[in-house]
């Protein structure tokens, strides 16, 4: 004989908890999935991705040091796949840029755009580093352990990409209306 609603079951237990991080972290790992697309259709696809990823996955969170930091790391990858997949569809960068979407749904401001678009030309690593490390404010040992990779190599990607960050931004200032592309590698000058 069965005795209903005496006590809950582990799998209700499991979806309460669940239930409760998705309530709690839902917007800010969209809003992380959209600074690493760049796409506000992307981000929520990637976002339900990782839901459904921790879901499935849900001991694995929960037994991990920090739940928020491993379902960071599964948007973060991906936003990598995603990235790949479409270079390799597009064959290229250049065709990448081209591909996104430069409106917002709102009114932006022209450095917030800037800042958005100049992202967006980062490599996924380097532009992981500097959204966590800049944006949410991480610790370089936070954003490692998010991204799994060492201190040392968030230290030299945060770096580099606020480098070209700067670079970029600092291009886009001085290029001229209506010229496409510029070369990040290239803009301190030739060989000497």
């Amino acid at each position: 004989m069965s005795h209903l609603g005496e006590a809950r079951t582990p799998d209700a237990d499991a979806r309460a908890q669940f239930d409760a991080f998705f309530d709690a972290h839902h917007r800010d790992l969209a809003r992380l999935a959209y600074l690493l697309s760049g796409d506000p259709d992307a981000a929520d696809d990637l976002t339900a991705e990782a839901f459904t990823q921790a879901w499935k996955r849900w001991d694995h969170v929960t037994g991990s040091d920090s739940p928020l930091a491993y379902v960071r790391r599964i948007v973060v990858n991906l936003a990598a796949t995603r990235v790949r997949r479409l270079v390799r569809e597009r064959r290229g960068w250049r065709l990448l840029g081209a591909a996104w979407s430069e409106r917002t749904e709102e009114p932006d401001v022209a450095a917030v755009a800037d800042v958005r678009a100049a992202l967006r030309l980062l490599p996924v690593r380097k532009r992981a580093c500097v959204v966590l490390r800049h944006y949410y404010g991480l610790s370089e040992q936070e954003t490692a352990t998010t991204l799994g990779i060492s201190v040392g190599t968030v230290k030299s990607q945060t770096s580099r990409g606020m480098a070209e960050l700067a670079v970029l931004l600092g291009a886009e200032r001085r290029r001229p209306a209506g010229r496409e592309g510029h070369d990040v590698n290239g803009a301190q000058g030739g060989a000497r």
